[in-house]
């Protein structure tokens, strides 16, 4: 499987949030990563980022509407 980019979210001085849906080892992970631009222009992985199988996005999910309430909250 090839990975699909599904966001990227710019957080300034050349570094964007990716979320994206690939494989490693045969299963299928969600990746939040940082990227940044290196010196060719391109972007590259960082090593901060977290990967969540299936179980536990399936977890996080459950309180995404949770966090949006409270982000809205003045």
């Amino acid at each position: 499987m090839e990975n699909k980019i599904l966001l990227d979210i710019e957080k300034g001085r050349g570094e964007i949030l990716r979320v994206e849906v690939g494989e490693f080892k045969g299963k299928k992970l969600l990746h939040l990563r940082t990227w940044y631009t290196n010196e060719a222009g391109e972007l590259a992985p960082t090593k901060k980022g977290v990967a969540l199988s299936y179980d536990q996005f399936e977890k996080f999910k459950t309180v995404l509407s949770e966090a949006d309430a409270i982000m809205k909250e003045s």
